[in-house]
């Protein structure tokens, strides 16, 4: 429990650290890296070196003081947060590590502002939030493990299919390896790969492109340039090699009520919509919901799936879908392909053809930052409600900002 002194202290110092939040977060991750090296492991190295995750950790501590009193309006972004801890194998023991580090960081980037009365009022603010995250995370671990055919820790798979999708994404099946059981997970949610390469332990999260309740759990790897993990999986995974995952975990999820479903998606994006589309047809149908699914691409060979949902399209009627092609091949062109609906870049015309004046649906959009903007900004300019509009975002979420 933070004390009245306390909070004053922090409401006092708070400034200070705002002014300073990516100097601290700079400072705290070597620290944290050379005092406890076996934390590495659970960091997308590639993310630091962009930033990324200094800037996401820098927003995150500033929101959070400045909510103390009102820490209900920081719910998504715990549950944001809790997920992705769970998907990683997060565990109490992690906390006073981080608290440390962080406490350290403060005081070496603000020097002599920094007493024993701020980091006593600091450190009991960090500890408040550990303990949320930690009680939080202990309620997704115990309801991973009670699902059906659910699991904590780590679970063996085998790899029983492997099929290329398009130039740099390919599809991978893979089985349990101890028993044989239909698995749930929740339409949008994706699984973590936990590898050792060249003596460097990795976690990599994958997006689950199948409904839930099967045997199997099929996932999509898009190739990185210089991602380690991915290009392995592409290159040197082949049918009857195992590895191990986390439970499925992530917020971006479907919702179930009977507003019609909109899925907008860009490159690999797609993959989570797959989930959810497919789910839209089965245990998670909804009586009468029409399901909209918008997909650009650069052109038909970068484009993954598109086969399978024009015959998800044909198949049902409530299935409406829209491909946009932005730099077409000849073949594209000429509908040798016979995936484009349109070429050039996604406009308002294409949601208004999909929404057809209903603005009261649920929106799910997913892809490169500046793709996912410009369709946010469209959502609002087309009064789609902001509670309805759901996306997933690692970065600082002020990269996405929008008018309203």
């Amino acid at each position: 429990m933070i004390t009245v002194q306390q909070r004053q202290v922090i409401d006092a110092t708070l400034p200070a650290v705002e002014e300073n939040a990516v100097k601290i977060t700079a400072c705290f991750y070597p620290l944290m890296f050379a005092r406890y090296p076996q934390v590495l492991d659970y960091f997308n190295q590639a993310n630091q070196a962009k930033g990324t995750q200094r800037e996401a950790l820098a927003n995150a501590v500033v929101a959070y003081a400045k909510n103390l009193d009102r820490l209900e309006a920081l719910s998504d972004a715990v549950s944001l947060i809790v997920q992705k801890h769970c998907a990683l194998g997060i565990l109490p023991e992690h906390y006073p590590i981080v608290g440390e580090c962080l406490l350290a960081a403060i005081s070496e980037v603000l020097g002599d502002a920094v007493d024993e009365s701020v980091l006593d009022a600091w450190g009991a603010a960090y500890q408040q939030l550990a303990d949320i995250l930690i009680g939080a995370e202990q309620g997704v671990y115990k309801s991973n493990e009670e699902r059906q055919g659910g699991w904590t820790g780590l679970r063996k798979f085998e790899l029983v299919e492997k099929k290329q999708e398009s130039d740099v994404i390919t599809s991978f099946v893979l089985a349990p390896a101890d028993v044989e059981e239909a698995i749930d997970f929740t339409p949008g949610q994706y699984v973590t790969i936990v590898m050792t390469l060249d003596g460097q332990q990795l976690r990599r999260n994958y997006s689950l492109t199948d409904a839930p309740g099967r045997q199997t759990l099929k996932i999509a790897v898009k190739r990185e340039e210089g991602g380690v993990l991915s290009n392995y999986l592409h290159d040197h995974l082949n049918a009857g090699d195992v590895v191990e995952l986390r439970a499925p975990c992530g917020d971006f999820v479907l919702r179930e009520n009977n507003k019609p479903m909109v899925l907008v998606t860009a490159g690999v994006g797609i993959t989570p919509a797959l989930s959810m589309l497919k789910s839209g047809l089965g245990e998670y149908k909804i009586e009468g919901q029409d399901i909209h699914f918008i997909h650009c691409a650069r052109n038909g060979l970068s484009h993954a799936f598109g086969a399978e949902v024009k015959q998800i399209d044909r198949a049902h009627e409530q299935v409406k879908s829209t491909f946009v092609y932005s730099h077409p091949s000849d073949d594209d062109l000429n509908g040798v392909t016979g995936s484009a609906d349109d070429f050039g870049y996604l406009t308002k015309a294409h949601l208004e053809k999909h929404l057809a004046g209903n603005s009261d649906v649920e929106l799910y959009v997913l892809g490169p930052k500046l793709f996912m903007k410009q369709v946010l900004q469209l959502a609002a300019d087309l009064n789609i409600p902001e509670s309805q509009t759901h996306f997933e975002f690692f970065g600082p979420l002020e990269e996405l900002a929008i008018n309203r």
